[in-house]
């Protein structure tokens, strides 16, 4: 039997994905004011999962300072697409516009301002992707809304599914036949916090 790598979280740190200047700067802002972000191997696997499934229409349930955004947006933009994301904080929502430009990618974001839950109920789908990373008492009620808002065949990825607010939201769509899951407890260097879960649903 082939022997484990020794210090494997050391190992898997070496593996930072490269960033750019711009997502550097959040990063940096992210550690200064205490701004939860996805951090560079969560953005990067966003990236991935939404360059894969060739997702033209993606939907973010929480921007904070548009870090995972841009990769979202990236991504889209590779297929012509956009993004449309949500955020409460009209602060937090003018200030990731801002990011939004100097990434040049302002045609390619939408910034919805307002509770998720209430402007969830006003979108109108098919999404082919949707990444959800709002607070996480808020992950179960929005469920139905990915649910009737996603194509089938579509990704629904959630963010911190490791935190106690997120169980009941673990438990259900785990549970139920509408989707295809699986919950992933990760080392996510970079990210906050850096041990902490990640699923992944198909919308089936």
């Amino acid at each position: 039997m082939s022997m484990m790598i020794p210090d494997l979280e050391g190992h898997f740190r070496s593996f930072l994905p490269p960033r750019d200047e711009l997502l550097l700067e959040l990063e940096r802002e992210a550690g200064q004011e205490g701004i939860p972000i996805v951090g560079p191997v969560v953005g990067e696997l966003l990236y991935i999962l939404a360059r894969a499934a060739q997702a033209r229409l993606i939907l973010e349930l929480g921007t904070a300072t548009g870090y995972s955004t841009i990769y979202l947006a990236r991504a889209a933009a590779e297929l012509q697409g956009r993004v449309i994301t949500l955020e409460r904080d009209q602060e937090m929502a003018v200030r990731a516009q801002a990011n939004f430009a100097k990434a040049g990618l302002s045609s390619s974001v939408e910034v919805q301002v307002g509770e998720a839950l209430n402007l969830l109920s006003q979108l109108n789908g098919p999404f082919d992707f949707i990444f959800m990373d709002i607070d996480k008492e808020s992950y179960l009620p929005a469920l139905p809304h990915c649910r009737r808002l996603l194509k089938r065949g579509g990704l629904l990825v959630t963010d911190n599914v490791g935190f106690q607010g997120a169980a009941d939201f673990n438990r259900e769509v785990f549970k139920q036949k509408e989707w295809r899951s699986v919950p992933l407890l990760c080392l996510l260097p970079h990210h906050s916090p850096e041990k902490d879960g990640l699923a992944f649903a198909l919308r089936v």
